[in-house]
């Protein structure tokens, strides 16, 4: 089941566009770097293709989320644009524009759809930024505590990333 049933399109052509659209996209290294919102985004392209739970598709655009939240943030920074409520008005910004272009596209809240009284993809998503922001923000006082420096190559990759991973497993044997 892919994303554009109803066209005639590939939908491995448009994951494999997306990605490499989004690598050369990429600017330098910001609060999450491109190459983990790349893994994130393959993961929640994946999921759907492959017809995982949407818990657990959930849980990757939830940390996709969070990751292009903070490189708006950054960019607008960077571009020296500031306003009153800069940061509650991108959060909220992208997760209205997140939830209800799924609720309107019907992915979201089918009533058949939910797990501990909320849909699945919506508890997905909210614990999928959460761990996303948590392991991020754990990343960089680690790396204040190590005199600015990670402690192993691509940390600020693999901790986001391979809690997510963790994460899918969780909620992969709790709905099992």
């Amino acid at each position: 089941m892919g994303i554009f049933n109803g066209l005639k399109i590939n939908n491995k052509i448009i994951a494999v566009s997306l990605a490499v659209f989004a690598f050369f996209r990429a600017g330098s290294v910001q609060a999450f770097c491109p190459v983990c919102t790349l893994a994130v985004g393959a993961g929640v392209g994946l999921s759907r293709y492959l017809g995982i739970d949407d818990t657990i598709s959930g849980l990757w655009i939830g940390g996709l989320t969070v990751s292009m939240i903070m490189w708006t943030l950054n960019w607008l920074d960077k571009k020296n644009i500031h306003f009153k409520g800069q940061k509650i008005i991108t959060i909220l910004s992208f997760y209205l524009l997140i939830v209800a272009s799924l609720y309107w596209t019907g992915i979201l809240g089918h009533p058949l759809n939910m797990l501990w009284g909320m849909d699945r993809l919506l508890l997905g998503i909210l614990a999928g930024s959460l761990v996303f922001w948590g392991t991020g923000w754990w990343y960089f006082r680690l790396k204040a505590r190590n005199e600015g420096r990670a402690h192993f190559p691509f940390q600020k990759v693999a901790m986001p990333v391979g809690a997510l991973l963790i994460f899918s497993l969780i909620f992969y044997f709790l709905i099992r």
